[in-house]
């Protein structure tokens, strides 16, 4: 990190020098740490111009539409890649030599089974609580039943408790959704792959052996690897805020899981599907596009464009190669999936989609193919916090790893001034 010195002219005050740091990739940050000592401190609503730490894990060109992690660009790793291979990228910094893979694949496949007190964990919630609700409980509830490894100072309970993590979350996630449909419980089995294993688990019943298609585990992976990290979301930053006091580390990720849980966060692979039923069918599609280009109706095309990025999503093309495998190889012929079909070759080939760079993001591509599986939409948004967790124990542990301070932003304060109190007979 190079620095510069940028210099700030306050009317009434002396000029303030401040650092400039240039990043290894990415815009230049101007260090307003010092600014309290001279009275002052910044306004940034959301953030958004605010970088809170300084991280080595995601890097994110919205404008170029890049995605790396550490270094490595999504769409290789999606393609040649599988989902624990990227856990070990994120948390340990290199890709994984055959030995190092081998063992942590093997790690993870022995830490998957979950303490058997959590089955009665689950009969405390209503079969009807919805699917995050349950997650949230259950992922908080952790350190009461791992309390062995919550030293946060211990690099070795550190690294236990990732590997809990990554390991335990399927096995959590399908027991939200079994619970709900009133199913029993599936143990996982080593013998399967991280997403076969999953698979098995949601859909497998003591009745029979599972049998996994590898397209749809293929596809899975995908899903998992496409949402491991993204940088410093909304539930990343709660990750890293929650684990700057110092708090478990279960606790920082049911943070995570909390803020993950809001519609603008992680709702929108479901809002795709909200927006299909609306639609309704494939005659209403040139209606519908014609309301998205209108700048005076509320209605807005889900799954298309991207906040972040400005060009395309760089996960959707390999997204996009998933939906249609699976679609093939399922033969499904529902009106919503052929509706969003539809809608997508229409999108793709409209000028005004191009000129304004809508392409079809990862969340169409990813709730089309959830869909198809048969996985609830209520279930959407658990996949998605199982997938993130890789992401948000390797942020958290990189922040405990070197110094830093207790998260406590400021506010820019218009209420009422000092005033003395009156007591009730007094008011008038």
């Amino acid at each position: 990190m190079t620095e510069k010195k940028a210099i700030l002219k306050v009317d009434g005050r002396e000029d303030i020098e401040l650092s400039v740091y240039s990043p290894s990739l990415g815009q230049d940050v101007i260090d307003v740490g010092s600014l309290t000592a001279k009275q002052l401190f910044t306004f940034d609503p959301g953030f958004t111009s605010t970088a809170s730490c300084e991280s080595k894990i995601t890097y994110i060109d919205g404008e170029a539409g890049k995605l790396l992690h550490r270094g490595y660009s999504i769409e290789e790793l999606a393609s040649q890649s599988d989902y624990l291979e990227v856990c070990f990228l994120l948390l340990h910094g290199e890709l994984p030599t055959p030995a190092q893979k081998d063992e942590f694949v093997s790690t993870i496949k022995n830490h998957t089974m979950v303490h058997e007190q959590l089955q009665f964990f689950y009969r405390g919630f209503r079969r009807d609580a919805h699917p995050m609700a349950v997650m949230c409980g259950v992922v908080g509830a952790l350190s009461a039943f791992y309390h062995d490894s919550t030293d946060i100072k211990n690099p070795k309970h550190r690294e236990i408790t990732a590997m809990r993590l990554i390991a335990k979350m399927p096995t959590i996630a399908a027991m939200c959704y079994k619970y709900a449909v009133g199913q029993p419980f599936m143990y996982p089995r080593n013998d399967l792959t991280y997403s076969e294993n999953f698979l098995h688990m949601m859909f497998g019943t003591p009745c029979e052996e599972s049998k996994i298609s590898p397209t749809l585990a293929k596809a899975m992976d995908r899903i998992f690897i496409l949402h491991a990290d993204h940088e410093q979301n909304a539930s990343t930053s709660t990750v890293r805020l929650a684990g700057s006091s110092g708090a478990n580390p279960f606790a920082c990720i049911a943070a995570g899981i909390s803020a993950l849980w809001g519609p603008a966060h992680g709702g929108a692979n479901e809002a795709v599907l909200n927006m299909l039923d609306e639609i309704g069918d494939v005659s209403n599609i040139d209606k519908y596009i014609a309301k998205a280009k209108d700048k005076s109706d509320p209605f807005k095309l889900m799954g298309f464009g991207h906040r972040v990025y400005k060009n395309y999503d760089p996960r959707a093309n390999v997204m996009r190669e998933s939906c249609h495998e699976v679609l093939s190889e399922l033969g499904i012929q529902d009106p919503q999936l052929e509706l969003a079909m539809k809608l997508e070759e229409i999108a793709l080939s409209d000028p005004y989609f191009k000129e304004k760079k809508l392409f079809p993001n990862v969340d169409f591509y990813s709730g089309i193919i959830l869909k198809a599986m048969g996985i609830p939409t209520s279930m959407f948004t658990v996949i998605f916090a199982l997938s993130r967790t890789v992401g948000w124990i390797a942020h958290w542990n990189e922040m405990i790893s070197n110094p830093y301070k207790i998260g406590r932003p400021r506010q820019l304060y218009t209420g009422a001034t000092e005033r003395s109190f009156v007591p009730a007979d007094q008011r008038k």
